[in-house]
Parts: structure tokens; sequence; C-alpha cells
């Protein structure tokens, strides 16, 4: 068996409550590169033999403490472990869902199941599981890899794996900030996971945004 950890960003500096989805220009607040520096020390013991991550600044910040414990691995840029696209873009979100209370929005609400407004939740798992099965499969038996990823997809793979329906309440994310997702890979199949907080002490509380 092998093991693919997949680890959340941490905290992104964005005040106004954006939903920045695929936008270019959000990095790490100064909380969110405390969380990470925090949960790389989860690797540190492990046996890690690949890295890869989201394309976005966000999660390249994020696996920098990572990467900095093994100096000797190259960090490959995965496309698939992106986040999911979502027609809400670029509007600001915030603690009260606002983008979703505008009427010219109501027509992206149509399916909540597929969802209408985004990237089906079937695709993002799709995509996710190949990348996951990719690194299990370059580090084989016994190996270990490490992907930095967002909470939507990180929270649908989870969810297919366990066997439960992929659409779902975002407030119930067991996903939180810089926190590790583990799946376990026999033989080409995801098997089962885990879930850790290494940097549960350092989660914001309160109305602050940085998805």
């Amino acid at each position: 068996m092998s093991i693919v950890h997949v680890m959340r960003h941490g905290h992104v500096d964005n005040p106004q409550g954006v939903l920045y989805e695929r936008m270019p220009g959000f990095h790490l607040s100064d909380l969110g590169r405390a969380m990470v520096e925090k949960a790389a020390s989860f690797f540190q013991s492990l046996p890690i033999s690949h890295l890869r991550c989201s394309p976005l600044e966000r999660t390249q910040e994020s696996m920098r403490p990572v990467a900095a414990l093994f100096p000797h691995l190259d960090v490959e840029t995965d496309v698939r472990v992106i986040e999911a696209g979502n027609l809400f873009a670029g509007q600001i979100m915030g603690s009260t869902a606002q983008a979703a209370k505008v009427p010219s929005n109501w027509r992206y609400l149509l399916n909540p199941f597929r969802p209408s407004w985004g990237e089906p939740y079937a695709q993002i798992a799709d995509r996710m599981r190949a990348a996951i099965l990719d690194s299990a499969d370059l580090v084989g038996d016994q190996g270990q890899a490490v992907i930095v990823s967002h909470q939507l997809p990180i929270w649908v793979s989870r969810l297919r794996v366990e066997g439960r329906h992929l659409w779902h309440d975002p407030r119930k994310r067991q996903c939180t900030l810089a926190s590790v997702t583990s799946f376990h890979v026999h033989e080409g199949m995801i098997i089962g996971v885990d879930y850790a907080e290494p940097a549960r002490d350092l989660l914001p509380t309160g109305p602050r945004f940085g998805f």
C-alpha cells in the first residue's frame, strides 16, 4: 500500500471576501505562511518521495516549506489538482454567500447537485483521482507522496472514496486550512482515507476571509 497525502493550502490574504477560484494574484497571508510552516512538520519523519502541486500561487507557496524538507525532490505542477471552476469567480462571497443573492446570478443556481454554477463534482473527483493514483504509482509500494490542492477538490475526492453523495453543504466540509487528507492506495485503488489538522491551533475564528 502507498499513501498520498493531500494538503490544503493555508490562509489567503483576501480581506474583501472575493471568491478567487482560479484567479491569479491571491497569496498566503502571514497567518497562512505560519499555518503551512507548522503543517509541513507533519511530513518531516515520513518517507516522502514525490511532491505535486496545483499551479495557483497559494498552493505553490504552501508547498514551499514541505519541499524544503525534501530538497532532493522536484515539485511537479499538475493542473488536475487545481481549484474547481466557478462562474461566481471575482465576485464578493463573504461569510453570507453574497454573490448567490445577486439576481443576475440566479440563472446559475438551477441544479445544486451538479452544480450548475461551476465545474461538475464528478469531473473534479475524476481528475483528482487520476492525479492521486499517478502519485501512488510513482512512489510505489510502501511509498508516500504529498499533493497541495484546494478544499473542494480534496473534499469531493474523499466523498467519492467513502461512497457518499458528491453534492453537499459547503459549511460541513471537513477540510480546514492546511489540513491533510491522506489517501491509501492499494493495487490501483483508493481504499481508505485519514484526516489530520496539524495547524489546528492557528485556524482563524470569526468572519475572516481567506478560503
